[in-house]
């Protein structure tokens, strides 16, 4: 009895041992469950666009400076003041100057008095020629006193016009003190709005080198400019005239609107990277927007209505080499004989190498791909043909069509296919 107890408990134990074998052996070498992600083709608009960050500017900004040094006696604006042309902004210390033009004055006043002299001289000796000349005629007087009589005269000439340049210099002294002293008065050259001032009253301004800044005034924050820096790949898209849009951080979830006024030569290098200046004219009428803001551009340089549009994600998707047996191929491909679609990356027909459409924010640009649509339960390459995109979809020229099924992502087993899954093809005895 004993025998047969153990007997029967070997038989069990083998046949369990069997069985759990024999389950082992089977989850080993069946197919992995494989769950494909997919997105709907559908229908809608694109606008492909550009986008930058830029400077909200006046359209024109005046710096206001003094062309004299000297103390700050007076001062008629400060910030935010509306001023008009011709209007006195500021005055300096004048007495330093007045007393320059007295002195210039009187410089003035002694040249003068030395030509009258001069001329008086010359006068005289004049007189005194025709005098020695009668005399000579009749023999009166002897050749040395006529020569001395006419050098005379020429001497008195040359005083007259030493006095002369004498005085014209004494005058253009007095016209620049005068000058000088009408620079201590500082008057605005346009209609417009201060928005900076550097100054305050009794401190001193030099300008011996250059013309210090007292004042910076826009003439009309009615209409402004957003100066942006567009990338060079992006430049070549915009024209003058465009519809821009842009927003700014003091006024969330507001949009201005704007028109691109001149797309500007001269490129601006930082770090390696090459930008243009794109100037957007913008109207200002209720003076929300404040010089200095920063704003976030966009420029809409290409839109298409009602177009199958396909996920960038479906276009960058490529199968895994785990599932690689589960894709169909592309029909058209393979009656071709030749790949001629060429997934993005790929080198195409061209030698040249195909970018996925929205690398740059945006592209309009005809280009071959292929993606994988799902025909039933399985995956099949389709080569297509996109054309505009705005960096999150893009258009379908050719090869597919509204509601079919793109893959854009693929699981094996519940995993994220390549993390923790065989490198090895599985045998794909069923699909789900």
């Amino acid at each position: 009895m004993k025998k047969k107890l153990i007997i029967w408990t070997l038989a069990v134990v083998v046949l369990a041992g069997g069985g759990y074998g024999g389950w082992r052996y089977q989850k080993s070498h069946a197919a992995p469950e494989i769950a494909w992600k997919t997105s709907p083709i559908e229908k809608r608009k694109i606008s492909a666009k550009v986008t930058a960050s830029g400077t909200l500017q006046a359209t024109v900004t005046v710096q206001i400076g003094a062309q004299v040094s000297g103390r700050i006696q007076k001062l008629n604006a400060d910030f935010n003041t509306t001023v008009k042309k011709g209007q006195l902004l500021a005055k300096l210390d004048p007495q330093l100057f007045q007393a320059a033009v007295e002195q210039s004055k009187a410089n003035y006043l002694s040249s003068k008095a030395s030509v009258a002299k001069a001329e008086a001289q010359q006068k005289d000796a004049e007189l005194v020629l025709v005098r020695t000349k009668a005399l000579s005629d009749q023999a009166l007087a002897s050749a040395a006193d006529l020569q001395t009589a006419e050098t005379n005269v020429a001497v008195a000439k040359a005083a007259t016009d030493v006095a002369k340049a004498s005085l014209a210099q004494s005058s253009a002294s007095l016209h620049q003190a005068q000058v000088n002293l009408s620079y201590t008065e500082i008057f605005s050259p346009i209609d417009g709005t201060v928005i900076s001032r550097a100054v305050d009253v009794g401190q001193t301004v030099a300008a011996s080198l250059q013309a210090p800044v007292l004042f910076t005034i826009a003439e009309d924050l009615h209409k402004m400019q957003v100066h942006t820096s567009v990338a060079e790949g992006d430049v070549g898209r915009l024209q003058p005239g465009m519809d821009a849009t842009f927003t700014v951080d003091a006024f969330q979830g507001q949009t201005f609107k704007g028109k691109v006024g001149q797309i500007r030569n001269a490129a601006q290098t930082l770090q390696n990277v090459v930008t243009y200046d794109a100037v957007i004219d913008v109207e200002n009428v209720d003076l929300k927007l404040r010089p200095g803001m920063t704003a976030t551009v966009t420029i809409v340089f290409a839109e298409k209505e009602d177009v199958v549009a396909i996920a960038n994600a479906a276009l960058r998707f490529r199968p895994p080499p785990e599932v690689a047996s589960a894709i169909a191929p592309d029909p058209s491909a393979s009656a071709a004989g030749s790949g001629s679609a060429s997934a993005p990356g790929a080198t195409g027909s061209s030698g040249r190498r195909n970018r996925p459409p929205g690398a740059n924010g945006g592209s309009h640009v005809s280009s071959k791909h292929t993606v994988y649509v799902l025909r039933g339960s399985t995956p099949e390459a389709v080569s297509i043909v996109t054309g505009l995109s705005d960096g999150t979809v893009t258009e379908v020229v050719h090869g597919l069509n509204a509601g079919d099924q793109v893959v854009m992502d693929v699981t094996i087993s519940g995993k994220p296919a390549g993390t923790g899954t065989s490198t090895a093809a599985p045998r794909m005895g069923r699909m789900f």
